[in-house]
């Protein structure tokens, strides 16, 4: 079973990138879908999660420039990031959890996997 982060890049300040959680040896429509970030130099923060019904919670920082969401047909699920600023700059990883919680310190005990990351740098 493993989750694959996918979509980071480089990008100017004011644009866009989608970033997706493919999943493979289970079923992550059981589970679900939370984003965290580290930045460098910064400690571990909640950006959004997507439950199993839909229902979706953002961090502060992101609500109205990110959207979450998931395609079960799939087996992924999706981060919008829209507006990126600088501060935005981080390695952004998945998880699939048992709840959703964009608590950097709870999701561990919700943990059921987590995938790499991948790296999003966002130039002023």
């Amino acid at each position: 079973s493993q989750l694959v982060e996918s979509g980071g890049g480089l990008v100017q300040s004011g644009e866009s990138l989608r970033l997706s959680c493919t999943a493979s040896g289970f079923t992550l429509g059981h589970y679900a879908i939370g984003w965290f970030r580290q930045g460098p130099g910064k400690e571990r923060e909640g950006v959004s999660c997507v439950s199993t019904s839909e229902s979706t919670v953002y961090a502060d920082s992101v609500k109205g420039r990110f959207t979450t969401g998931r395609d079960n047909a799939k087996n992924t699920g999706y981060l919008q990031m829209s507006s990126l600023k600088p501060e935005d700059t981080a390695n952004y990883f998945c998880t699939a959890l048992r709840g959703c919680t964009i608590d950097p310190g709870d999701f561990q005990r919700r943990l059921e996997i987590r995938g790499q990351g991948t790296t999003v740098t966002v130039s002023s």
